[in-house]
């Protein structure tokens, strides 16, 4: 099974949740296009936050080196984004796919992230609370839907009732946790949202 983690913006936590996931279901992790941080990448982020030692890292298809939209950073890299030259890596182990920034990210001219995800996917938004949060979780579940995907959600930082249940109620999605604000993300706290969102992720 094959799960694919986007946000509603960027800086929501997608890094953290997919790094929940793949330590709950010692899942791969793969990121297919990496833009900036290429010295302490978001694949060496997760490295550092998860225990288990079944998790297997694959690399990227494209590392840009400029931390701003994928075909942007290419244009600055001179280099074209091809989707025919993002392949899955193969593996017999459950894959956690983290994308870049929000849903409709531009990788070239005509494909965005959207265009990455496939039909047997199981998708998991990350919304974060702002204001306009509500307004962009809803759109990126919109889009989603367009695909009849199977979407669940985890909304990250200081719980707003109203916010959540307003979201839930106009989608319809699986709820699968929440991530609180925490003091840090060190392999202890990811291990105990792992075992928290275990069940939820296993019966997703």
């Amino acid at each position: 099974m094959n799960y694919f983690i986007t946000g509603i913006s960027t800086e929501v936590g997608k890094t953290i949740v997919s790094a929940i996931v793949v330590e709950a279901l010692e899942a791969d992790y793969w990121k297919p296009v990496q833009a900036g941080d290429l010295h302490f990448s978001d694949t060496d982020k997760i490295k550092g936050m998860i225990s288990n030692a079944k998790t297997t890292f694959h690399g990227n298809s494209y590392a840009l080196n400029t931390p701003m939209s994928p075909h942007a950073a290419a244009d600055i890299d001179k280099v074209k984004i091809d989707l025919t030259k993002i392949n899955r890596p193969i593996t017999d182990n459950e894959l956690v796919i983290e994308g870049a920034g929000g849903l409709l990210v531009p990788l070239n001219d005509t494909d965005t992230i959207f265009d990455l995800i496939q039909p047997t996917d199981k998708v998991i938004v990350v919304s974060r609370h702002y204001l306009g949060s509500i307004n962009h979780t809803l759109l990126t579940v919109q889009k989603l839907q367009e695909k009849n995907l199977d979407i669940g959600i985890i909304f990250s930082g200081n719980e707003h009732p109203t916010t959540e249940a307003i979201i839930l109620k106009k989608t319809g999605v699986v709820f699968l946790g929440r991530i609180n604000e925490e003091k840090g993300f060190d392999k202890e706290v990811i291990r105990k949202y792992a075992l928290d969102f275990r069940t939820a992720l296993q019966s997703f």
